[in-house]
């Protein structure tokens, strides 16, 4: 209950009362998106259309912007969008700001360089002082974040700890459409149009004294060595001078090399899943449900039969993937805590049953994945917004 104290607290925050490490587990989830879903329609309306097989391969129905998608005027900020996911999966637990010691929050669209986006947020949930850690990256850094905190629980320097994807990645979008009649926007400048959402995902994880359910050790690798970045984020940053690139079309230009990821992201997707089984020990048969983001789109499926990839384990693991894909759209950080906050709440994923939840990220090629008992009973209310 919010507020009350464990039978943890007073003897280490991660230690038992025998002072064996104690175990990380998830206890509450929360997922928010900003206004109301933008369809594939209204994208071609402001972008142009794209070419069935290609808007069919991406599999993205709607998505969601914290801008106006008409004017790109701002409604919200990537801040706000995380307090409110946080707030929700608090509420989940039973927990308030309060309770927690320690918020992790990944975001590769960050509000400033600095200060860091998660100070906002702790400022918004009205904590004065509170450990506070912030990791630039995308698909990968939920599940990273998951891995520190389970970490830092074993050590016994955190109890609970809020771990927080959030990406608001429309304003880098609109600076394309805006700028320019439809007609005169590149096929290659439109798929990140079609692709790309906003929102945020947190997860509570608390420290437990039953040794038997929880976190495993998580995996992670950056297996793109001197590939070029699949997603390249250009401009703001220190890589050329600011009067140089304020001379450019676009002062933040959005890259996606759409063939190099289809080409390289199955051979992550099979390296996140042969890796995150080893670290804990599983096998897909030991697996209730996969998350895997696109894990069930066609066009995955299809390049690895074609570069003769697909393995023993992710045959294994057919009818167990999951993804949200189709309704949040592609939103990097928030990815694998929306798509975890939808299968919880819409009765998918139950007490008892083992997830392996992976994370992947076309920027320099960075998968991360961790598997977990789950031990947190149906929520009571439902609902992307409740």
């Amino acid at each position: 209950m919010a507020g009350q104290a464990t039978a943890l607290e007073g003897q280490g925050a991660g230690m038992h009362a025998t002072g064996a490490v104690a175990r990380a587990r998830i206890t509450g989830v929360g997922g928010y998106q900003p206004g109301e879903p933008i369809s594939n329609d209204v994208i071609e309306e402001l972008a142009g259309e794209l070419p069935a097989e290609v808007l069919e391969g991406l599999s993205i129905q709607q998505r969601f912007w914290l801008i106006d998608p008409r004017t790109g005027e701002h409604r919200e900020s990537n801040a706000d969008m995380a307090t409110k996911a946080a707030h929700r999966a608090l509420d989940s637990a039973g927990l308030v700001p309060e309770d927690i010691d320690g918020i992790i929050l990944s975001t590769g669209t960050p509000e400033y360089t600095l200060p860091p986006t998660v100070g906002y947020v702790q400022e918004q949930l009205g904590l004065e002082k509170v450990s506070t850690m912030e990791l630039r990256s995308a698909g990968a850094g939920a599940v990273q974040a998951l891995e520190i905190a389970r970490l830092q629980i074993a050590a016994g320097t955190r109890r609970r700890v809020l771990v927080i994807g959030s990406e608001c990645i429309s304003p880098v979008l609109a600076g394309t459409y805006l700028a320019m009649p439809k007609e005169k926007i590149r096929m290659r400048d439109r798929v990140p149009i079609y692709m790309f959402s906003d929102g945020a995902g947190a997860i509570v994880v608390e420290a437990s004294d039953d040794e038997s359910k929880g976190l495993e050790p998580g995996a992670e690798q950056a297996i793109g060595g001197n590939r070029k970045p699949g997603i390249h984020a250009v401009g703001g940053g220190t890589f050329k001078p600011l009067v140089e690139q304020q001379r450019t079309k676009r002062l933040v230009d959005l890259r996606v090399d759409v063939v190099g990821a289809g080409e390289f992201t199955p051979v992550m997707v099979l390296e996140a899943l042969s890796g995150t089984l080893a670290a804990a020990g599983a096998t897909p048969a030991d697996l209730d449900w996969c998350l895997i983001p696109e894990g069930n789109v066609g066009w995955l499926l299809d390049s690895m039969e074609e570069q003769g990839t697909l393995n023993a384990d992710f045959k294994a693991l057919e009818g167990k993937v999951f993804d949200n894909l189709a309704d949040t759209g592609a939103c990097g950080s928030a990815a694998v805590p929306l798509f975890l906050d939808h299968a919880w709440r819409s009765g998918m994923i139950e007490v008892g049953q083992r997830v392996s939840l992976i994370g992947v990220e076309a920027t320099k090629w960075i998968w991360a994945g961790i598997t977990l008992d789950w031990t947190a009973p149906a929520p009571a209310s439902t609902g992307r917004d409740a």
